[in-house]
């Protein structure tokens, strides 16, 4: 019997070790799942209802940014701004593109952030941006108040306008 328990017991702990010494794929694991737990929070809050903006920004000057619009976890509109620098001595921005879509209008321009809901971008984010791969840097920020602000990577030999990923600048809650 005690033979028994004692096999029992080696075979757990061996389990135990193989288990806790598993590598993750994904880096700034804590990190992510700390901001999954607040998205979680956030989501019951606002009843899934909420924006959040999405901005790009290129060495050049040029930048843009797209407010995805969520009603019941649901993406419901989208609105584009883009920007640019003129080339010349003002270096004056001036807007390139504006447009505004309803849900009968989504998608009806190339331009703009991907119409996603926060769970998407947090499963994108999970499976994609923040797994573990050679010859890039991956980073992860949640400066929404615990929420996702950034995930993705740069490649190591590349040189303008990198990163792979998604950058969230502010997530509000919807009025109902």
């Amino acid at each position: 019997m005690m033979k028994k328990i004692a096999t029992l017991f080696i075979l757990v702990l061996s389990v135990s070790v193989i288990l806790s010494c598993k590598k993750d794929k994904i880096e700034f694991r804590s990190d992510f799942d700390s901001s999954f737990r607040a998205w979680q929070k956030f989501k019951v809050e606002s009843r899934n209802n909420y924006s959040y903006t999405a901005p790009t920004y290129s060495w050049t000057g040029s930048s843009s940014e797209t407010i995805i619009i969520v009603n019941d976890g649901k993406v419901t509109g989208r609105k584009y701004i883009a920007k640019a620098r003129r080339d010349d001595p003002s270096q004056a921005i001036y807007v390139v593109e504006e447009w505004m879509e309803d849900s009968l209008t989504l998608n009806s321009h190339q331009s703009g952030a991907s119409t996603l809901t926060l769970d998407q971008v947090y499963d994108m984010a999970k499976n994609n941006f923040l797994v573990k791969r050679p010859n890039a840097k991956i980073s992860f920020e949640a400066k929404n108040n615990g929420l996702i602000s950034s995930a993705g990577f740069i490649d190591d030999n590349c040189a303008d306008d990198c990163f792979r990923g998604f950058t969230i600048t502010a997530i509000q809650k919807l009025s109902n």
